[in-house]
This record gives structure tokens, sequence and C-alpha cells, in this order.
């Protein structure tokens, strides 16, 4: 079973220009990203999923550097990206995680591959971690289909048409210890969540990569450190597109089934 860790990156932020570059003690937002990577177990690959647009080209550059591969995609349709990277390299399984997200679960993403290995779920994620510190597992077959019936371009935020337990397989995780803080956000949209997690790092050393546990600890211990970003709120999907999504399942399950079947092995 071939697995992919799959970072879907893009430097076209406009709340915060370039985020991904940023430092963080030492290395970028996106070096802190893929050192987490290479710390979860049997990874076949990891791959720096960007577009073709050349402002993406630094992003390039930092695959190269720290020897991961990159796939250059479709600039709008983070699915597509995905689905298309994934037949590139045949991979049997996806692990996600997006480039803004530098202290996700290390420990929370080897249990989602080793999910993957022994049900190949079609659809893997967890409830109740921090926002941005959760990873996704998806079955390609799954992807294809979604990204066959879907009729939504933008799919930077695409929970909803994925997790779909009336269609697909889907395994959730759900958290029950003092890491469950699902309204704390760690992710860097904008300028204070980067610098909220730049004065998590300033705790440690610049080759130090600490656990999502020590860096909650550590959150516990300085409640001020919340206060930098406490006016900053996540962004979701309008409700009228995750209605019109519920619609589009409801009134098209049985054709979604039948194209189901076409596409898995």
């Amino acid at each position: 079973m071939k697995i992919g860790f799959l970072i879907t990156a893009r430097l076209k932020s406009s709340r915060l220009p370039l985020k991904l570059l940023l430092d963080l003690n030492g290395k970028s937002v996106i070096e802190r990203v893929v050192e987490r990577c290479k710390l979860v177990s049997n990874i076949d690959e990891i791959i720096l999923c960007t577009s073709t647009n050349p402002q993406d080209k630094p992003l390039v550059d930092v695959a190269l550097k720290n020897d991961i591969y990159y796939y250059l995609g479709n600039e709008e349709d983070v699915l597509q990206r995905l689905s298309d990277a994934a037949t590139f390299f045949d991979l049997d399984y996806i692990i996600n995680i997006t480039g803004e997200n530098p202290l996700f679960s290390i420990y929370h993403a080897n249990l989602v591959v080793n999910l993957a290995k022994h049900e190949k779920y079609d659809f893997i994620h967890i409830k109740g971690l921090p926002i941005g510190c959760a990873v996704y597992g998806i079955r390609p077959e799954a992807l294809k289909v979604v990204c066959e019936i879907k009729e939504e371009i933008d799919t930077e935020i695409w929970g909803p048409l994925m997790n779909r337990p009336e269609i697909f397989k889907v395994k959730e995780i759900e958290i029950d210890n003092f890491l469950t803080k699902p309204d704390l956000r760690i992710t860097t949209d904008y300028y204070e969540d980067y610098r909220f997690i730049q004065a998590i790092y300033n705790f440690f050393t610049p080759n130090e990569i600490p656990s999502l546990t020590l860096v909650m600890k550590i959150i516990n211990e300085n409640p001020e450190l919340t206060e930098i970003h406490s006016m900053r709120h996540q962004a979701a999907l309008p409700e009228e597109i995750t209605l019109k999504i519920n619609k589009f399942y409801s009134e098209n399950r049985e054709k979604i089934l039948l194209i189901k079947n076409k596409n898995y092995k």
C-alpha cells in the first residue's frame, strides 16, 4: 500500500501575504510543516501540492531544498489537485494537511495512517483537536468520485464534499482528553495567528519539533498567549453553499453511488 502525505500549499493569501514563507524560529512555516510530515511513520512519499501559477515557484524551491516531491496542479480546485497528484504518484491512500498548519498532531497523523492501512476508509477525520492540528485521510477512489460529481470549482474548504457517510465509508476519530480544544485556532490565516504561533515556537530551540501535547501544555500554562489572536475567527464555508451541497447529495444519492461503483477498484 503506497501512502502519500500531500501538503496543499499556495502563496495567494491576501489576508497574510506569503505567509508560508514567514519565519518560525529559523525555518519557514511551510518547512515546519514538512519536518513534521517526516516524523509520521509508514509514509512512502511526501508531496508538496501547489499550483502551476508562477507565483508559487518559491514553494517548489522549498520542496527541492527539503528533499521532498512537488506537484503543480489546479490553482483553485484543491480536491482536483489532490486527485491528480495521487494519480501521478500512483498512491493507494492520501494523508492531507495544508501548508499553513505547522503544529499539526504527529501522533494523530500516525493514528490516521494506521487506520488507513487496516481499513482503507474513504475518508478519515478527527473531531475535537484545535483548528489546524488535524490531518485527513482520503481514499483516492473516493476523491475521484467527488471530483467527477461536484459542481464547485473553488474547493479550498472542501470538508462537506468528502464527509458524506451516506455515500462513503467515513471514520471519525473523536478526541477525549486535554487536547480537546475545537475552538482554539493554531493556524496561520492572519498576522495575529502568525504572531501567536511564533510566540509558541520561541519556547523551543530552532531544531526542536514539539509535540502537540507539549504545545498545549505551554498554552495552558501561558493563557495570555491566546490573547494575541483572540479577535480572529476561522473562515467557514457560507451556509448557502453548505445547504446547496447537502441538497445535491440528497437528490443525487443513487446516481453518485453508481459512479462510486464504477470508480472503485
